[in-house]
């Protein structure tokens, strides 16, 4: 049986400017926890208790601990169907655009290289005096602990964007441009709790984009899209795939 129609299926072939929306759903498959809700405590703390400026200028060696112990869990993580099905549809067409949620770094090991990281990237870090930013591993700063800018000398922290932070402003505005010119935008694996990303959808269906959700459980943006599909990435996007290109196998 096809997921979509004819109609909607010639809408994304015509499509100029598809974009993919996700959230920790699409990684959740790949066995990261979303660390927000159940399943989420680390040592008796909350995200919230730790993912904020305030518990940083505390604590940097209790929050920079949670985040070595999150990015190993991210490392030891594979790219599942989901993640490789949206790389491949980007490798096929320029039109294809990518907004993450995820710090996880699983899209662009999937082979996704244009990104737009709305809440930043585990393996990265940035200088609280400097703003230089540097990759962990490239950088050889991914030892346990706090860790210090090779420029200044300061403190650095997690390139994330913690509770109560605003977002790159950049990012932010490219996002709300890309998402006013898309005829198709696939939300994938979020809550649609955090207000921005789902915004981004919104913007995206109010300019006339086709909504495309696939997760588990229907959400506040459900009533606003085209097709709900509960289940998971990793096998509803590659069935889609083959709906629009029966003649490229994924693999």
């Amino acid at each position: 049986m096809d997921l979509l129609p004819q109609e909607s299926l010639e809408t994304i072939l015509r499509a100029k400017s598809i974009i993919f929306l996700t959230g920790a759903g699409i990684s959740n498959e790949s066995g990261i926890p979303t660390f927000r809700g159940e399943g989420g405590l680390w040592k008796n703390f909350r995200a919230e208790d730790l993912a904020t400026p305030g518990a940083f200028e505390k604590n940097p060696e209790l929050v920079w601990e949670w985040y070595d112990w999150r990015r190993k869990i991210c490392k030891n993580a594979n790219p599942n169907p989901g993640h490789i099905t949206i790389a491949k549809w980007q490798k096929k067409s320029s039109s294809v655009s990518l907004i993450t949620q995820n710090v996880d770094g699983l899209h662009p090991r999937s082979g996704s290289e244009s990104i737009i990281e709305l809440h930043g990237n585990i393996f990265r870090a940035r200088c609280t005096n400097c703003s230089a930013k540097f990759d962990l591993e490239e950088d050889g700063l991914d030892h346990p602990g706090v860790k210090f800018c090779k420029h200044c000398e300061s403190l650095l922290r997690p390139d994330i964007v913690w509770f109560g932070e605003e977002y790159d402003q950049t990012l932010l505005t490219k996002s709300w441009e890309l998402c006013k010119q898309a005829q198709v935008v696939f939300v994938i694996g979020t809550s649609a709790n955090v207000s921005v990303p789902a915004q981004l959808a919104l913007t995206a269906i109010r300019n006339g984009a086709i909504g495309i959700e696939i997760n588990p459980a229907e959400t506040n943006l459900t009533p606003s899209m085209k097709h709900h599909f509960g289940g998971k990435s990793g096998e509803v996007l590659p069935k889609i795939w083959n709906e629009v290109f029966p003649n490229e196998p994924l693999n």
